[in-house]
């Protein structure tokens, strides 16, 4: 079987906050993020549960919750394999948000006022955190406060069903692991994008924000034609 060497795994340290299963979900998708669990690999639950110090019972179940994300798939008898996606998924994918997240965002800007405007100012610690760990190479740090940043914003709009559509579009595309990308300091270029939604925002700039997430998530899947061993 197939299995990088984990040998390193460690659970993050959430106390109490989170049952054992949703830390090592957590802990996987910190593996898949930086690209050490790769696409078309095997993992087996007792050799992952070894490696983490715990039984195999929370690993699989943190695996199945890994298969209903699409972010592996199960191979019966042998363990889970990381789900690959290729080019044309990955443009499918970035399509789908290109048709969603600018017009929300743009309705978000046009009824940014009171308690929406608010909300959009306590955005303002997020994307620091974003740049931030941009700037330190942090990537699960960068990762973890992008998504939570870009989620925030979009519940702003009061649909549940964008937000969850949008999750999972940006669970599935980070499969590919984003190591390269932050290392090259490509990231670190458009990081000050996410300061200056929270701006046009609360100006209510309706078309001027549309057009920054539109080009905003043009960065995310151009960005991503270029790591190498994808499917």
């Amino acid at each position: 079987m197939d299995q990088t060497d984990l040998s390193a795994l460690q659970l993050p340290s959430y106390g109490e906050q989170a049952s054992l299963r949703a830390q090592i979900a957590e802990a996987l998708r910190a593996l898949l993020i930086t690209g050490q669990m790769a696409p078309g690999e095997l993992y087996s639950a007792p050799r992952l549960a070894a490696q983490f110090g715990v039984s195999a019972t929370p690993v699989r179940e943190a695996m199945l919750d890994l298969v209903s994300e699409g972010l592996v798939e199960v191979v019966r008898n042998k363990g889970f394999r990381v789900t690959a996606v290729g080019d044309e998924e990955l443009d499918a994918m970035a399509e789908l948000r290109t048709l969603v997240e600018p017009p929300v965002m743009g309705m978000v800007a046009e009824a940014c006022e009171g308690a929406v405007a608010e909300a959009v100012e306590a955005l303002r610690p997020l994307a620091a955190e974003i740049e931030a760990a941009a700037g330190r190479e942090d990537l699960v740090s960068y990762i973890e406060a992008d998504t939570e940043f870009h989620l925030r914003f979009l519940a702003l709009h009061g649909n549940d069903h964008v937000v969850s559509t949008v999750r999972d579009l940006r669970s599935r595309s980070r499969l590919f692991g984003l190591s390269p990308l932050m290392e090259s300091g490509v990231i670190m270029q458009h990081v000050a994008e996410h300061e200056e939604m929270v701006g046009l925002a609360l100006e209510r700039d309706r078309p001027r924000m549309e057009a920054l997430v539109r080009r905003h998530i043009g960065h995310v899947r151009a960005a991503w034609a270029g790591p190498p061993a994808r499917a």
